[in-house]
């Protein structure tokens, strides 16, 4: 499959992806020197981030489909194109995780996993990406911050607490035991959601790692996102509403 082909799912929500800048067009930056951060206006990265005209077409494929669908471009489509062969495992497997329709976990669900163990994690790029992206699916503007800050006073459910529990569990790299499954079990989730559960924040450890690596930068767009109503957005910026 191709990769385009395997990240389709990723535009439903007209978000673009997980981890998203501005609606420039073209991802025209200039390469910095090696190990140096860029000097540009777009300094997300002590990495060399490549001009578009030099990705295989695949990548860039998928980045203006991305651009054009979400409104702006994710900062981590940009840094990871820094080696394309690694970008292409990573956003098949990103999608494999946080896309897929059969389970027993909802997207909120996902993102919130992503939240919890990126904030342990010390991930500002994913807990400020990812936080967005819960608001959406979640409809709930607050949840995400508290996760953040600390998920053990937040206004979870009981069914969502012993989901973080067990992701902190997993991220922490703690010895995982029947118990674990059997509390697990008893809050609705199977042993396919607890796999879910647990590659989801093994998976967001190798990601939150490779944004300290690269001292990725949140996308100025993600901050607001989900916390006004659509139309009252619009609205504040002079259009009609409900437009």
């Amino acid at each position: 499959m191709s990769l385009r082909g395997a990240l389709k799912l990723i535009h439903r929500s007209n978000l673009g992806i997980m981890c998203s800048v501005s609606p420039a067009s073209r991802v025209c930056v200039k390469i910095a020197a090696p190990h140096t951060r860029h000097s540009s206006s777009e300094d997300i990265s002590r990495y060399p981030v490549p001009n578009k005209k030099n990705l295989p077409f695949d990548i860039v494929e998928l980045m203006e489909e991305v651009e054009q669908k979400g409104g702006f471009l994710p900062n981590v489509f940009k840094v990871l194109a820094h080696r394309p062969d690694e970008f292409r495992a990573f956003f098949s497997y990103y999608n494999a995780l946080m896309n897929k329709e059969s389970g027993g976990l909802s997207k909120a669900d996902r993102e919130l996993i992503v939240v919890a163990t990126s904030a342990h994690n010390h991930c500002l790029y994913c807990v400020i990406s990812h936080s967005a992206l819960h608001r959406i699916y979640s409809k709930k503007p607050l949840l995400a911050d508290q996760v953040a800050v600390n998920y053990r006073v937040a206004d979870l459910t009981a069914r969502e607490k012993a989901m973080l529990d067990f992701a902190l569990t997993v991220c922490r790299s703690e010895t995982i035991t029947e118990e674990h499954f059997s509390t697990l079990e008893a809050h609705g989730f199977d042993r396919e959601d607890i796999w879910d559960i647990s590659a989801i924040a093994a998976f967001f450890a190798l990601s939150n790692r490779m944004a300290h690596l690269t001292d990725m930068r949140p996308n100025t767009e993600f901050y607001n996102m989900g916390r006004v109503p659509r139309d009252k957005a619009k609205a504040s910026d002079g259009q009609v509403k409900g437009e």
